[in-house]
């Protein structure tokens, strides 16, 4: 009841097989771009710069911010 019917004939292969085609020649629109060493070393040391940069500037921010809490404290205390 549940089996499913299957073709008394079944259809045979298709005669026509695909050929495989050379694909295109990619041609590229953009120029050839060298990278020197000394550009990526201009780059990786601009990179360090800035992060040391930033790390002093959080580092500022903390200790001011940590100085504002105390003297904050201080004057409390002061004013009792």
């Amino acid at each position: 009841m549940f089996l499913p019917k299957y073709p008394d004939n079944p259809t045979p292969p298709s005669a026509h097989t695909h050929a495989p085609v050379d694909p295109a020649p990619v041609r590229s629109s953009l120029p050839q771009v060298s990278v020197s060493s000394g550009a990526v070393a201009a780059v990786v040391v601009g990179g360090v710069v800035l992060t040391a940069l930033l790390a002093a500037v959080a580092v500022s921010a903390i200790s001011v911010a940590i100085a504002a809490v105390v003297l904050r404290s201080l004057l409390r205390d002061q004013r009792r």
